[in-house]
């Protein structure tokens, strides 16, 4: 999101936090698409759903380090970066377009595992690796990243190379918590912006944050249906761990996004004294589900796990 306001000069420790936690993002996002990709491309029969979808997501939150938060840390140290304005619409689209997809792609998650749940017993592709992803959940993914670059194009239109933001006080936008590399939004009326902006609150935000909720929900309350039955009892540990992993992924995200919306609205809405710091707030829950989100997953893969293991053990 391109705002006129500005996080001034950081503490050397906010910088140093920061930048952790970026590169725990990059290292611990591209050690999840390695390793689950390497076991799935060993499997002759394509792999297990779960995995493509854990790649799907771990991949879109990677693509948005490099492409954003790099250039963030860059310009946190010091580092004097400028742009064309061609740059500029060609990055706002793509930080727009990674954003939605990484929250998407985590809904994703959510609503697979509540369906997978709510069958009474998977099918044999579920437990089996010796078949392949079925059509559709590859068609679901490839229509969260082919929708968000349908959206994103207001984005690479409607913004250009300036010093300040003409519709700074409309914008709830994902991409970023303040400007970068002197790119900002520049609609043409502020109706246009307004529609925009509540478009993107209302289907990238709203939307996807209660959907997670709802799976969460559901989820917990099959498997305290299934823990009471007998039938199931062996199945449930496993489930259970699943499940606790996807919550708490789900869980991070909603905090993460909840608290940008809020810092970002009470900004736009009511200026003050306490601007610098819900700026400090939203810029680093824009990152921790990023960077914490690998940890979650290594909890609950057996086979990542085993690998942050050895690395640690070597």
């Amino acid at each position: 999101m391109g705002m006129g306001l500005s996080v001034n000069a950081a503490s050397p420790i906010q910088n140093t936090f920061y930048v952790i936690l970026v590169l725990l993002g990059i290292v611990g996002n591209a050690t999840v698409v390695g390793v689950i990709s390497e076991s799935v491309f060993r499997d002759t029969g394509g792999g297990r759903s779960s995995d493509i979808i854990l790649i799907n997501m771990a991949l879109s939150n990677l693509l948005l380090s490099v492409f954003r938060n790099i250039l963030l840390v860059l310009s946190d140290l010091g580092l004097e970066l400028v742009s064309s304005s061609g740059l500029c619409h060609f990055l706002m689209g793509v930080w727009v377009w990674l954003r939605s997809v990484s929250g998407w792609s985590t809904l994703f998650l959510s609503a697979f595992h509540f369906q997978t749940l709510r069958r009474v017993a998977p099918p044999s592709g579920m437990i089996s690796r010796r078949r392949r992803p079925p059509k559709t959940l590859l068609g679901g993914l490839g229509l969260i990243w082919c929708l968000n670059i349908l959206y994103s194009i207001p984005a690479h239109i409607y913004s250009t190379n300036g010093n300040k933001n003409s519709t700074e006080t409309l914008l709830l936008i994902s991409s970023t918590t303040r400007p970068l590399l002197g790119c900002v939004w520049n609609f043409p009326s502020s109706r246009a912006a307004l529609a925009f902006a509540t478009t993107s609150m209302v289907v990238h935000e709203i939307l996807p944050i209660v959907l997670m909720a709802v799976t969460n929900l559901g989820s917990l309350y099959t498997l305290h249906v299934r823990s009471r039955t007998r039938s199931a009892e062996h199945k449930v540990p496993a489930e259970r761990r699943a499940a606790k992993v996807i919550v708490a992924l789900t869980s991070l995200f909603i905090w993460s996004w909840v608290t940008i919306i809020i810092s970002i609205n009470y900004i736009n809405h009511r200026k003050g004294s306490s601007v610098e710091y819900l700026l400090v707030i939203a810029r680093f829950a824009n990152t921790i589900f990023i960077a914490v989100s690998p940890i979650v997953l290594a909890v609950g893969h057996g086979r990542l796990r085993a690998v942050i293991k050895s690395i640690v053990a070597y």
